[in-house]
């Protein structure tokens, strides 16, 4: 059983747009102290700061490539220092740009599987030195895994990738009571998503859903506070969030 949850730390990657801000509003709705993780774009996350502090808890910002071993030490430094622990750690970052492979620029490749593979092992491997007992690391794979959508190779590659990490690293915890999933959207009405489709296209994939729309990132973030908080029974699972599209 869990203490209660404002006395829980999340550290949320990504958090300033889309799926990862959405997760870290509903985190802090749900009592926990966020910490707002940003590539680049500090201005959105400081605004998803100021929007999880309106629930009452609270939340700092900071800067992190996720791939860079000693930028997530400092990070979880930060954590530490901001709020005196970590419990849960959602690695929400990611790239996705989509080419057909013959298409894919080498560099563009390397860029994706730089943040979404080594980004997410990179900050996971930090996360399982620093957490809790009672703690929680929720990856994000994808379900075009199972969608197959042509020029989405490489980043269902990478995303793959995260998907046989997570039931390992869940076994590797052993004895730690800290349980480890992945979390597997479908299509999300997201910037990073929408980015370069038609309006015809984006109707045209939210109609092959049977549920006949696309994925908010709330849907995603219901699932996340769940493994996040009392799901405990919970662990070494690739959970897919796609409304049954796959």
């Amino acid at each position: 059983m869990l203490s209660n949850n404002r006395s829980r730390v999340a550290v949320v990657t990504g958090g300033s747009r889309g799926i990862g801000r959405a997760v870290a509003l509903r985190l802090a709705a749900d009592g926990q102290d966020v910490v707002v993780c940003y590539a680049g774009n500090q201005t959105e996350a400081e605004a998803t700061a100021t929007a999880t502090r309106t629930t009452g808890g609270r939340a700092v910002t900071a800067q992190v490539d996720v791939a860079d071993e000693n930028g997530v030490r400092a990070l979880f430094d930060t954590a530490e220092r901001s709020f005196g622990r970590v419990d849960v750690v959602v690695n929400a970052a990611g790239v996705m740009i989509l080419r057909p492979v013959a298409h894919l620029d080498l560099d563009e490749f390397d860029r994706m599987q730089r943040t979404n593979l080594r980004g997410t092992f990179v900050v996971a491997r930090e996360a399982i030195r620093r957490l809790c007992p009672g703690g929680a690391i929720i990856n994000f794979a994808t379900s075009i895994t199972r969608l197959n959508l042509p020029s989405y190779a490489a980043y269902a590659a990478s995303k793959a990738a995260v998907g046989a990490l997570s039931p390992i690293l869940a076994k590797e915890l052993r004895g730690r009571n800290i349980t480890v999933n992945a979390v597997a959207p479908g299509p999300t009405a997201t910037a990073l998503f929408l980015e370069g489709k038609s309006d015809d296209l984006v109707q045209s994939i939210a109609k092959q859903n049977p549920m006949e729309r696309l994925g908010r990132p709330d849907d995603i973030a219901e699932v996340v506070s769940l493994l996040a908080g009392h799901g405990r029974w919970i662990n070494g699972q690739t959970i897919f969030v796609n409304g049954g599209a796959a």
